[in-house]
């Protein structure tokens, strides 16, 4: 099934220019809970009916805090609804992790889901939520990937992301850099210049399987001219990832981000990544703007903007990334199933769930009703990227089940000296026909 992989393009754009001018019931952060046509059972609770306790199971290590924080708004306003919220991320399997609680009986009300693939892996688990107040909100194409065929919608979108090169402005002034990069030759000219100036040009986190495997590799397969059809193709055999010529380009990319790294990538992790470039210890880092609140606690006065991930020096190379990259799904066998329904339908309707996701989250919202005048300078340049139709989708989501872990461990093995490029395709399409 084809999706609109494309969609970041518009979507993005459309998260600006339409938000941007206010809700299209008259505003947004205007909706009090009590107008957001809440769901029954969440409404009873919050007006003396039993009280009920939900847990949420979430993988974004970079909002636990302020996570905490926006369920302390809601449970003032709803005090029979209590939010259990624990996160799993960083250098821990959230999947893994997952899997266990439902093993053990013991399935969260709310948690994450990926999208497409992962939708149908957890399809069983996964309540429908065509019905909920907010669909109607929902910017053109952030609901494809959890829609399945039979036109249900079975998750919210968690927002929207964009990834690249973060990059420290202040360092590259200091280096002379004064174009930035839009090429794969481009970029290495001016990693070469940080070098000289004495700077570490990237912060490499190889030790975490998701930067690599998933992030980086995707790169490659976003670039092609059709990434859907292209998947398609691989799927069916018509294609083979040896074979593609983008993915043989990518090694260039990954030679560029080794020659000119940190010592010991492999053993980096995210906090560590992260922690580098803060610092200011290092130039550029591979990630997007969910990494902005780690960032500016531990320095608010870092000066930085966002470059694409260029595999070539061709005239469509100078793209970041953009897409939804995860979404809330709600557990259908959950006895809180209609609170869970409320506390989601809060954070994306109440004035101080959409404060919480646009100002302390740093989300690019997937509503239209939710406003993006006080995005992070960051977000604001992804979405000009949006807006100049120079973004490539977040397709690893359609990915076989298990093969953005195992590309990592073939990247992770050429970073070492292990195996030539070549090998790591050959590995990539052997992970591919096992697990499609």
């Amino acid at each position: 099934m084809k999706r609109k992989w494309m969609l970041g393009i518009s979507m993005l754009a459309l998260a600006l220019v339409v938000s941007a001018c206010g809700s299209s019931n008259g505003g947004s952060g205007n909706a009090a809970p009590s107008g957001s046509a809440a769901s029954s059972a969440g409404a009873e609770a919050s007006s003396g009916g039993d009280p009920v306790t939900i847990s949420v199971f979430q993988l974004k290590v970079e909002i636990a805090d302020q996570f905490d924080a926006m369920i302390e708004e809601f449970e003032k306003e709803y005090p029979n609804i209590k939010v259990k919220a624990e996160t799993v991320g960083g250098g821990t399997g959230y999947m893994d992790a997952l899997k266990a609680r439902f093993a053990a009986g013991e399935g969260p009300d709310i948690f994450n889901n990926g999208g497409v693939s992962e939708m149908q892996l957890w399809k069983e688990h996964l309540a429908d939520l065509s019905g909920e107040p907010w669909v109607g909100h929902l910017l053109e194409g952030t609901g494809d990937g959890m829609t399945d065929t039979d036109g249900k919608l079975y998750g919210m979108p968690m927002n929207m992301e964009g990834y690249g090169y973060l990059y420290n402005k202040d360092l590259f002034e200091q280096a002379g850099i004064v174009e930035l990069p839009t090429t794969l030759t481009e970029l290495k000219a001016a990693a070469q210049k940080l070098q000289d100036a004495g700077i570490t040009p990237f912060a490499n986190g190889f030790a975490e399987w998701w930067i690599i495997g998933s992030h980086f590799t995707n790169v490659a397969f976003g670039y092609q001219e059709d990434p859907a059809g292209f998947i398609e193709q691989v799927n069916s055999g018509a294609a083979t990832i040896p074979d593609n010529a983008l993915l043989k380009e990518l090694q260039g990319l990954m030679d560029t981000t080794i020659q000119y790294g940190n010592d010991n990538p492999l053993t980096t992790d995210y906090n560590t990544q992260v922690t580098l470039f803060a610092s200011g210890q290092a130039a550029m880092l591979q990630q997007g703007n969910w990494v902005e609140s780690m960032v500016y606690e531990i320095n608010p006065d870092l000066n930085m903007g966002i470059l694409p991930m260029p595999i070539n020096d061709g005239d469509a190379s100078g793209k970041i990334v953009a897409g939804v990259p995860n979404n809330w799904a709600v557990n259908k066998n959950s006895p809180n199933l209609e609170a869970a329904k409320t506390f989601l339908n809060w954070m994306v309707s109440s004035e101080a769930g959409q404060r919480y996701m646009t100002e302390e989250f740093g989300f690019i919202p997937a509503f239209d009703n939710i406003a993006t005048d006080k995005l992070s300078q960051t977000s604001q340049d992804i979405v000009a990227y949006s807006k100049e139709g120079k973004t490539i989708p977040m397709i690893w989501t359609s990915w076989p089940d298990g093969a953005n872990k195992e590309f990592a461990s073939s990247m992770q093995q050429y970073s070492a000296g292990q195996i030539g490029w070549d090998q790591v395709l050959n590995q990539m399409q052997a992970s591919w026909n096992k697990l499609k």
